[in-house]
Protein backbone atom coordinates (compact mmCIF):
# COMPACT_ATOMS: atom_id res chain seq x y z
CA UNK A 1 0.00 0.00 0.00
CA UNK A 2 1.47 3.36 -0.90
CA UNK A 3 1.52 6.07 1.18
CA UNK A 4 -0.70 8.28 -0.68
CA UNK A 5 -3.27 5.13 -0.47
CA UNK A 6 -2.63 5.19 3.27
CA UNK A 7 -3.36 8.86 3.29
CA UNK A 8 -6.30 8.87 1.72
CA UNK A 9 -7.97 6.11 3.85
CA UNK A 10 -6.98 8.08 7.16
CA UNK A 11 -8.41 11.09 5.95
CA UNK A 12 -11.68 9.03 4.69
CA UNK A 13 -11.50 7.58 8.22
CA UNK A 14 -11.08 10.91 10.21
CA UNK A 15 -13.79 12.77 8.17
CA UNK A 16 -16.90 10.05 9.02
CA UNK A 17 -16.96 11.71 12.20
CA UNK A 18 -17.79 15.06 10.38
CA UNK A 19 -21.18 13.36 9.37
CA UNK A 20 -22.35 11.39 12.37
CA UNK A 21 -25.72 12.47 14.22
CA UNK A 22 -27.66 11.78 17.28
CA UNK A 23 -31.05 11.31 17.81
CA UNK A 24 -30.99 11.74 21.33
CA UNK A 25 -31.35 15.92 22.44
CA UNK A 26 -28.03 17.07 24.14
CA UNK A 27 -29.06 19.38 27.30
CA UNK A 28 -26.67 22.06 28.32
CA UNK A 29 -26.51 22.64 32.26
CA UNK A 30 -28.13 26.68 32.63
CA UNK A 31 -25.88 28.01 35.56
CA UNK A 32 -27.55 30.95 36.83
CA UNK A 33 -25.04 34.05 38.91
CA UNK A 34 -27.41 35.92 40.34
CA UNK A 35 -26.31 39.47 41.29
CA UNK A 36 -26.63 41.22 44.62
CA UNK A 37 -29.62 44.12 44.36
CA UNK A 38 -27.97 47.63 44.42
CA UNK A 39 -28.14 50.72 42.65
CA UNK A 40 -26.20 50.40 39.53
CA UNK A 41 -27.08 46.70 39.52
CA UNK A 42 -29.62 46.92 36.18
CA UNK A 43 -26.62 49.26 34.32
CA UNK A 44 -24.18 46.71 35.65
CA UNK A 45 -25.87 43.96 34.45
CA UNK A 46 -26.87 45.53 30.65
CA UNK A 47 -23.07 46.50 30.28
CA UNK A 48 -21.49 43.56 31.32
CA UNK A 49 -24.01 40.45 30.49
CA UNK A 50 -23.99 41.44 27.29
CA UNK A 51 -20.62 39.62 26.46
CA UNK A 52 -20.13 37.02 29.76
CA UNK A 53 -21.54 35.50 32.22
CA UNK A 54 -21.78 37.31 35.91
CA UNK A 55 -19.37 34.45 36.73
CA UNK A 56 -16.86 36.49 35.69
CA UNK A 57 -17.57 38.81 37.98
CA UNK A 58 -17.89 36.76 40.95
CA UNK A 59 -14.93 34.81 39.60
CA UNK A 60 -12.54 37.26 40.54
CA UNK A 61 -13.15 37.62 44.45
CA UNK A 62 -13.32 40.70 46.56
CA UNK A 63 -11.00 42.87 44.64
CA UNK A 64 -10.29 47.44 46.12
CA UNK A 65 -12.08 50.00 43.71
CA UNK A 66 -8.91 50.31 41.79
CA UNK A 67 -8.96 46.87 40.52
CA UNK A 68 -12.90 47.26 39.69
CA UNK A 69 -12.13 50.32 38.06
CA UNK A 70 -9.12 48.61 35.72
CA UNK A 71 -11.53 45.88 34.85
CA UNK A 72 -14.01 48.09 33.18
CA UNK A 73 -11.12 50.00 31.48
CA UNK A 74 -9.70 46.94 30.14
CA UNK A 75 -13.21 46.23 29.35
CA UNK A 76 -14.01 48.86 26.94
CA UNK A 77 -10.46 49.56 25.58
CA UNK A 78 -9.90 45.93 24.77
CA UNK A 79 -13.01 44.25 24.41
CA UNK A 80 -15.39 47.28 23.68
CA UNK A 81 -18.13 47.06 26.09
CA UNK A 82 -20.61 49.39 25.74
CA UNK A 83 -19.60 52.03 28.55
CA UNK A 84 -19.53 55.27 26.85
CA UNK A 85 -19.33 58.48 29.49
CA UNK A 86 -17.38 58.74 32.87
CA UNK A 87 -20.85 58.34 34.49
CA UNK A 88 -21.29 54.78 33.18
CA UNK A 89 -18.18 54.15 34.14
CA UNK A 90 -18.11 55.11 37.98
CA UNK A 91 -21.79 53.29 38.07
CA UNK A 92 -20.90 50.30 37.29
CA UNK A 93 -17.26 50.61 39.03
CA UNK A 94 -19.16 52.03 42.47
CA UNK A 95 -21.56 48.68 42.26
CA UNK A 96 -19.17 46.79 41.72
CA UNK A 97 -16.91 47.80 44.79
CA UNK A 98 -19.51 47.90 47.17
CA UNK A 99 -21.27 44.42 46.45
CA UNK A 100 -17.81 42.53 45.11
CA UNK A 101 -15.19 44.90 46.78
CA UNK A 102 -13.11 44.21 49.93
CA UNK A 103 -12.63 47.63 51.86
CA UNK A 104 -10.07 48.95 49.87
CA UNK A 105 -9.78 51.75 47.46
CA UNK A 106 -5.98 50.87 46.08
Amino acid sequence: MTSLTKSILILLFMSTTLFAESDSGITIPYVDFPMKEGKGMYSTKGKCNMCHSFGYVINQGLQSKKFWREKVIKMIVIFKAPIKSEEDIETVTNYLFEHYGNGELE
